[in-house]
């Protein structure tokens, strides 16, 4: 080295004096020397710039990266040909390039879906996480603004505001529905934070969701079971109260109807008394949830209790023009169950799909061609874990609207007088008390599906 400078000394941690003079190989790392040598001959051969990264020796024998241009220069005193070595530190880019390649990994492969955007809102990056929750390719997103994924259930002012708090070069987090490519909804708590440059001006926003649905559908669900119980109980005492005065009314009629020939009078107690007995039936069923553990559990055959719930259903008027298909697993075991309930949580489910085939408008102008006027298929398997229990209609399907309903009680899309909407509520009380599960699934004019799963190992 014929010359240095002082930026150079200060870079190796050294002196000018120590330095002039030293073979460059004394400041180079060992095995880069080789290709150090190599760049010097090509540049002084050739008469071309080289350009390189090296790494140089510091005085405590650790080592620092540094970009290297090498350059021809004039021919020295001597006649020699010397080079221009200029060493720029890459240290600081290196750690800039180390902290964006550790980013780009968070942001890819975390579980939270993410999103950058410029400063107008247009998606610049999604993560794959962002691509599976919305049901979008990344293809689709990009560009796009995120109102792509908008449920509409957000005002205008809700989102003006938080336009206003990120503009400011603030942080927003909130709650927020979206619907994902298929239409479906799913909520999220959305953090948007600013980017800024090193001017401190904002160059885009930064979003990460975390996705609570299923913590939402659970607090609902809560808040569903702990509104049943609490009609369960308020059950017990309207049955009280009010099933000592029916008792007593239906007494009377009967003896009424015993002292009186008169036909009109007749009719009329006949009249009030199905009345009664209607009212009592709703009282009846509206109390079952709340007196289920009177019942007595027993190792119970669920393939028997399914074929005679079918037994039992087929005979009524409605069923004369429906087929039943019956498929059970014979290697079916017993379970620890109350058989009363569980005859009436089939019962239920039967006389509903009979119902929804009977009242089909498309099955009246089937029963002209065809003396089935519909199909109820039952079918029953076990795997490792659960007995399921299929009862399929070909009836007129639940509409959309109406599904999340359907287990409430007083719930029912019968005419007045043909259901008090007690039935499948107090059906999925009674699954749920043997820890199963009961499901629904169906499509307006295409039938209806329900599926029971009892556990084949339950505690009770």
């Amino acid at each position: 080295m014929l010359e240095v400078n002082k930026r150079l000394c200060s870079f190796l941690e050294s002196s000018e004096g120590k330095l002039s003079r030293k073979s460059i190989n004394e400041i180079i790392f060992s095995e880069s020397r080789t290709f150090v040598q190599q760049q010097v001959q090509e540049c002084l051969k050739n008469g071309t710039i080289q350009e390189f990264e090296t790494q140089f020796l510091l005085k405590n024998n650790s080592q620092r990266t540094a970009g290297c241009y090498l350059s021809p220069g004039f021919f020295s005193e001597n006649g020699e040909r010397v080079v221009l070595l200029v060493i720029r530190d890459v240290a600081e880019k290196k750690q800039r390039e180390l902290d964006l390649l550790r980013f780009t990994n968070v942001a890819h492969y975390t579980v939270n879906p993410l999103e950058i955007t410029d400063v107008k809102g247009h998606i610049v990056y999604v993560n794959p996480a962002f691509e599976k929750a919305s049901g979008y390719s990344k293809e689709e997103i990009i560009g796009q603004n995120p109102n792509l994924f908008g449920s509409g259930k957000h005002s205008k002012l809700f989102w003006r505001k938080m336009w206003e708090t990120i503009s400011a070069g603030k942080v927003w987090m909130g709650e927020v529905e979206n619907r994902r490519k298929n239409g479906d909804a799913y909520y999220t708590q959305l953090l948007i934070s600013p980017i800024l440059d090193s001017g401190g001006h904002i160059v885009g926003y930064f979003g990460i969701h975390r996705d609570i649905t299923e913590q939402k559908q659970l607090k609902e669900q809560l808040i569903q079971a702990q509104k049943m119980e609490s009609i369960g109980l308020l059950a017990a005492g309207v049955a009280h109260e009010v099933g000592n005065p029916l008792t007593s009314i239906s007494s009377i009629v009967q003896v009424l109807q015993r002292t009186t020939d008169d036909e009109f009078t007749h009719e009329k107690l006949e009249l009030i008394k199905s009345q009664v007995g209607r009212i009592s039936r709703t009282i009846r069923n509206l109390v079952d949830f709340s007196r289920r553990s009177s019942y007595e559990v027993q190792m119970t055959d669920v393939v028997k209790l399914l074929r005679e719930s079918v037994e039992i259903v087929r005979v009524g008027k409605k069923a004369k023009q429906i087929l039943f298909s019956v498929d059970l697993d014979a290697s079916i075991p017993l379970l620890r169950l109350v058989p009363d309930q569980i005859e009436q949580v089939f019962i239920n489910i039967l006389i509903n799909a009979v119902d929804a085939i009977y009242d089909n408008p498309f099955a009246i102008h089937q029963a002209e061609s065809s003396p089935s006027r519909g199909e109820i298929s039952v079918n029953a398997y076990k795997d490792k874990e659960h007995l399921s229990i299929s009862i399929h209609d070909s009836g007129k399907g639940i509409r959309e609207v109406d599904l999340p309903k359907i287990f409430e009680p007083f719930y029912t899309t019968k005419k007045v007088g043909e259901g008090t909407g007690l039935g499948l509520w107090v059906s999925y009380g009674i699954i749920k008390s043997f820890h199963g599960e009961i499901k629904v699934e169906s499509a307006e004019g295409e039938g209806t599906t329900f599926t029971v799963l009892l556990p084949l190992h339950s505690e009770m």
